[in-house]
């Protein structure tokens, strides 16, 4: 069994990517993905909350994560890694309800279902530099 929130972000993750790869609305994008995953509407109103945040934030994502993580320049990061870690980062940085453990566990699993082999191991260590430099993060955004 699937916990809620899991997929609230499994619809919120296939929804940026669509968003990222055909560039599609982002409403119809979410609402094939949570219809498809059969969302109830707390589900969907997270997926919502979720995909609107990282849309809204995409550039101010991108920058911090090429900022921090300069290591993976993020044109070189396959898409989907790419959604995972923005999506990651604005549960961590902007919402700030979800404990990091958390964030950091959903990530990954995302990774090993949508990923490739490597990208759990990628997304982890990621992450793990991000939240090194988090109280910077959250420092720049609140400017």
């Amino acid at each position: 069994m699937v916990a809620k929130k899991t997929k609230s972000r499994m619809a919120a993750l296939q929804a940026l990517y669509e968003l990222d790869l055909a560039d599609h609305a982002l409403g119809s994008a979410l609402e094939a993905r949570a219809e498809d995953l059969e969302l109830d509407e707390a589900q969907y109103d997270f997926a919502l909350k979720l995909t609107q945040g990282v849309h809204k934030t995409t550039v101010q994502l991108d920058e911090l994560i090429s900022k921090h993580a300069p290591e993976w320049p993020l044109d070189q990061v396959a898409v989907i890694d790419r959604n995972i870690l923005r999506l990651a980062l604005w549960e961590i940085a902007f919402y700030r309800e979800t404990p990091l453990r958390v964030v950091i566990n959903e990530a990954v699993e995302l990774a090993k279902v949508y990923g490739t082999d490597s990208s759990p191991r990628f997304i982890n260590g990621v992450l793990g530099s991000l939240v090194e430099s988090l109280e910077k993060i959250k420092q720049s955004i609140l400017r």
